[in-house]
């Protein structure tokens, strides 16, 4: 439970509060782009109040209370601000990067399921926003208030990346293949726990749609027997409901039956594979060279332990349907979040906003604040069925967050429409030279109409926003366009060495020469 805030701290408080929603009115603002003059205005206005709140507080006490969450949610949106528009490059834009890492971590240093391999992105990561946000320290382009919250959340991500590699130090050079491969197969196994739920959840509610459907037709054929007589107690043809689909015994349609074992048919390699790690066990310990008894078992010993759990909850799936219906309303949301995460993660160049990504992390941090003791529970406090499957998804949401965070280019949302045109344009003209020609000047035109297009757009050679001023992005979209021109030129080159070489052939032959007539009769 947070804390009170103090009586000096109300003001800022409600200062804070008052920029939040200016920035959530902002942002759903979406008939314009938005301005970076706005961003910036706000962006001064929230470093006032927290210098102001550097003067009231001591910097070696930990505080948190309403002031404290309310400044979180204010820098994370801000920070997707600074992404909207094309400023990556600046640290109040690494703030949502930083954070939505630190909740991976603190996910990681939790369920213990994690590699060496798992922990080298985030240290080459952290290593790059820590140059940012030194780079912005020294050359004083940020204030030190804003500078500093920042040094202070990388350090706590480093100390988080400390501890998971230190717990994987403790590793016995012997069991470190063992446990990365346990590592992989309890991913391989929650993985497809989460399929077998979905299976299950899309045939439950296509079960009930169909009772609906049926219950309407029976009601509405009941209305008609009414009206004519003689035909109440007689079915006929139209009026008795037709399956739509063939049924096993049980009641399930064949292509569920056929989801159901390709799923049991990958599940069973994996069965094998733990056994056979079992079996390497003797008296419940893992041996080394000699029959030693190598440090570390705990580690390796539950890992495997959860992974036959797991194996039991989905054999057991098919009797209880895995996620219990109390935690049934969690599973359809994270399903929803995750459905529509993967979908921007296809499309994100052409339709995300990074200011979206907003609703998604507070939608997760209120999932995630229902846990207790790392648990789902139900309104009697008793941990139901399916914990796996809801915690594997909600890690897999915010891995998919972190993705498309880290996946932010700096280029702004007004000039990104240009630059995904001129990506395009660019794979296109590419693909023509590889494959080569013959074409003729009519097959390049299109690609020359987009380029001059897109040329007409600059002013005094920049491409300028609806408000006169220069959005960012102006480097990383004039190298597109001066490497399509170049990619045009080329191709326009090999067209002309491919009419040359027609026109010497042409040369080489005359196919009017009197003289080779003259041979011919002869």
């Amino acid at each position: 439970m947070s804390a009170p805030v103090a009586q000096e701290e109300l003001p800022i408080l409600e200062a804070v509060i008052n920029i939040r929603n200016r920035l959530t009115a902002l942002k759903k603002n979406r008939g314009e782009f938005i301005k970076p003059a706005d961003v910036n205005q706000l962006y001064q206005a929230i470093v006032k109040q927290v210098t102001r709140l550097n003067e009231v507080r001591d910097d070696h006490t930990t505080y948190n209370n309403r002031l404290d969450t309310t400044l979180a949610d204010v820098f994370n949106l801000l920070s997707l601000f600074f992404l909207t528009i094309g400023r990556t490059r600046e640290c109040p834009a690494t703030y949502s990067q930083i954070a939505s890492m630190r909740q991976i971590l603190i996910h990681m240093d939790e369920s213990g399921v994690y590699n060496e391999s798992d922990l080298a992105p985030f240290h080459r990561r952290l290593s790059e926003l820590r140059n940012i946000v030194q780079h912005d320290m020294e050359s004083g382009k940020h204030p030190p208030a804003m500078t500093k919250l920042l040094e202070r959340q990388l350090n706590e991500c480093e100390n988080l990346l400390r501890k998971l590699q230190d717990s994987l130090s403790v590793l016995s050079p012997e069991l470190i293949p063992i446990h990365e491969r346990l590592v992989n197969i309890r991913r391989q196994l929650v993985a497809l726990a989460a399929r077998e739920t979905a299976r299950e959840v899309a045939a439950a509610n296509a079960h009930v749609a169909k009772l609906e459907d049926l219950k309407g037709k029976s009601s509405a054929s009941s209305t008609e027997s009414e009206t004519s007589e003689g035909d109440s107690k007689t079915p006929t043809r139209e009026s008795t409901p037709k399956p739509d689909g063939h049924r096993d015994k049980d009641g399930k349609d064949g292509r569920d039956g056929k989801d159901g074992l390709r799923v049991k048919a990958e599940l069973k390699p994996i069965q094998e594979e733990l056994r056979k790690i079992d079996s390497k066990r003797v008296d419940g310990k893992f041996l080394g060279p000699g029959g030693t008894v190598p440090a570390s078992q705990a580690i390796c010993s539950s890992l495997l332990e959860e992974c036959f759990e797991i194996v039991q909850e989905i054999r057991a799936q098919d009797e209880s349907k895995n996620v219990a219906t109390s935690l049934r309303p969690i599973y359809d949301r994270l399903s929803e979040i995750r459905k529509e995460l993967e979908q921007l993660v296809l499309t994100h160049r052409w339709s995300l906003r990074e200011t979206d990504l907003w609703n998604y992390s507070l939608s997760l941090q209120e999932i995630d604040k229902m846990r207790v003791d790392g648990k789902f529970v139900d309104t009697e406090g008793n941990r139901p069925e399916g914990q796996y499957v809801l915690l594997y998804l909600l890690r897999r949401c915010y891995g998919l967050i972190y993705r498309l965070l880290s996946s932010s280019e700096p280029v702004s949302e007004e000039l990104m429409p240009i630059a995904n045109k001129l990506s395009t344009v660019k794979k296109c003209l590419n693909e023509v030279l590889k494959y080569g020609g013959p074409f003729s000047p009519r097959d390049l035109y299109p690609y020359q109409l987009a380029l001059h297009q897109i040329d007409s757009m600059r002013k005094e050679g920049k491409f300028v926003g609806v408000d006169g001023t220069v959005p960012e992005g102006q480097g990383i979209v004039m190298a597109h366009l001066n490497e399509c021109h170049e990619l045009l030129e080329m191709l326009k080159e090999s067209m002309d060495d491919a009419e040359e070489e027609d026109y010497v052939d042409d040369d080489d032959y005359d196919f009017n020469d009197p003289s080779d007539d003259e041979e011919d009769e002869e």
